[in-house]
């Protein structure tokens, strides 16, 4: 039996997860099959946006953070900081140049060695394979 694929994801996922419905069932249909990983500043800062989304969608923010409870504990490994700080300037030189913030992404894939999951652009480039959502089955159905 092979090792089961890796991927992490940037927080415009989990907020698609949280919101939507493609990512959530991706998340269910491939949770045996693919280790989803993200780390812990992501959750925080997926708990930053989702009053302002909710709003914006009429939707209750308690139940939108329910949402993505469920999903942290259903679908995602949390990657504490103290196992991907020491790569942290390693990635924040490959993503100085885009979004420094977004280091915690780019150094928990360095740490597990896999591709991130992302609708952001800043990642391109960083010399970590990246995936978005209208390709990333090509990804997981390999798994």
């Amino acid at each position: 039996m092979s090792a089961r694929k890796k991927l992490v994801l940037d927080t415009n996922i989990l907020l698609r997860a949280v919101f939507g419905v493609k990512v959530y069932s991706l998340l269910k249909q491939y949770e045996d099959a693919v280790e989803f990983n993200t780390p812990d500043l992501c959750i925080e800062e997926a708990r930053r946006h989702i009053p302002s989304i909710a709003a914006r969608r009429r939707i209750v923010p308690a139940q939108a953070e329910a949402v993505l409870q469920e999903v942290v504990a259903d679908f995602i490994q949390v990657v504490d900081t103290s196992f991907y700080e020491e790569f942290e300037e390693s990635a924040r030189l490959r993503i100085s140049s885009r979004d420094a913030d977004d280091w915690p992404v780019v150094a928990t894939a360095m740490l597990i060695n896999a591709p991130i999951w992302t609708e952001d652009r800043d990642f391109f480039g960083s010399g970590i394979a990246t995936w978005t959502s209208d390709k990333i089955e090509i990804y997981l159905r390999d798994a």
